[in-house]
């Protein structure tokens, strides 16, 4: 998106005009509903980028524009490098049917027709044969878990199963982008967290470009590469989970936030470190103890040359080997903790307080990625804007 705006009413051109003058949103109800003003932004391919804010905050407006429902009143939209505010109408048909696919927040299913009808749905309208779109239906369903329910009808499932079938039609379309507006919104809390799981683990395997709209913060830290934070038609901040977490754009955000669950959002990735020194395998307990001196710290991951790691040495073990006469770090290195970059604070916590060196962050092949010192998983856990967190003023300590 391009520098988008979109306003309904009878004048929307003078309300663009206006609002680009300085006016403000409430300056222009009499001419029209600025809906959506001057937003830009691009999504990478793969992810997953969140569009949230309270309702009338134009996120919804925002996403209509995005597959051409609702035209921009000024701006551009690319699709895969594809203006579709220049195209005919016959063209835009096009890009929608191939390109784009749509998640919507209440299943907009077709009650006539059985759930793999309903799946293989856009591949009919795209001409695909039917022993082609069946195929295709069946693998889609059975990827969000709806094998074997191919001949029910949408009103012999559950408010969960249906969305399934939603996205299951979304993924049999085959499109390089998925739209999903308050795709989850609906449902209990609990079927809402399977379906943000299913969401993240079709991802990983199948890599789409996902724009999802949410109005709730929660569920956009908890699916959101990025997000975008949404206010009276503006965005007003966009940025990583960590970067509006950690510094908050203006006290609209920090607002929004402040309630948020850390320790179920920030991930080990999010907070990791790098060591401040490592110890190769082959080094002694002498180096050992001179490097931790040097580095001020009481304990040293322990890597082999590939930096998969081996464990950690403690200060105190480092100098009953020195005092020995030890010249190898052998039944001096002792396990450490060792975690994912994706896993979330909460499971980490346990770990952290049974382990002084705190936890290691790892690949699947078991190389070092960083570490998380206690100190620094009890910082991440507090809200920056906390006041206990402000520094007293010098006044305050006379």
């Amino acid at each position: 998106m391009r520098n988008v705006y979109k306003a309904f009413g009878k004048r929307p051109e003078t309300v663009v005009r206006k609002l680009k003058a300085g006016a403000t949103r409430d300056e222009v109800k009499s001419l029209g509903t600025a809906a959506v003003i001057d937003a830009s932004f691009e999504v990478a391919r793969g992810e997953i980028f969140v569009v949230m804010g309270l309702s009338g905050s134009g996120k919804s407006t925002l996403i209509r524009t995005l597959n051409g429902i609702q035209p921009p009143t000024e701006g551009t939209v690319e699709i895969f490098g594809q203006d579709i505010t220049t195209v005919n109408a016959k063209r835009l048909r096009q890009i929608r049917r191939e390109k784009i696919s749509m998640v919507f927040q209440h299943f907009a299913l077709l009650p006539h027709r059985t759930v793999g009808q309903n799946a293989a749905y856009a591949l009919e309208t795209r001409g695909v044969n039917r022993s082609d779109r069946e195929k295709k239906a069946k693998e889609s369903l059975e990827l969000v878990g709806l094998k074997g329910y191919e001949y029910y009808y949408p009103h012999e499932l559950s408010g969960g199963m249906r969305q399934r079938v939603g996205l299951a039609r979304a993924l049999a379309a085959e499109t390089e982008l998925m739209l999903m507006d308050e795709a989850f919104s609906a449902l209990d809390p609990l079927i809402r967290k399977e379906m943000q799981d299913q969401l993240l683990e079709l991802q990983q395997e199948l890599g789409k470009t996902i724009v999802f709209i949410t109005h709730d913060l929660n569920e956009a830290m908890r699916l959101g590469n990025r997000i975008a934070v949404m206010r009276d038609g503006r965005i007003v901040q966009n940025g990583t989970t960590e970067q509006i977490l950690n510094d908050p754009a203006n006290d609209y955000v920090a607002q929004f936030i402040q309630d948020v669950d850390r320790t179920r959002v920030l991930t080990a990735g999010d907070v990791k470190e790098p060591p401040v020194a490592l110890l190769g395998a082959e080094q002694g307990p002498r180096a050992a103890h001179r490097l931790m001196r040097e580095n001020q710290t009481t304990a040293l991951c322990v890597v082999d040359q590939a930096k998969h790691l081996l464990g950690v040495v403690y200060e105190t073990d480092a100098a009953e080997g020195v005092a020995s006469g030890q010249d190898t770090l052998e039944g001096l290195i002792r396990p450490m903790p060792t975690t994912s970059s994706t896993t979330v604070l909460a499971e980490l916590l346990n770990a952290a307080a049974e382990h002084a060196a705190g936890l290691a962050v790892v690949d699947d092949d078991g190389r070092l990625l960083g570490v998380i010192p206690r100190v620094t998983l009890l910082s991440s856990l507090a809200d920056p804007s906390s006041a206990a967190l402000k520094t007293i003023p010098q006044e305050a300590t006379s």
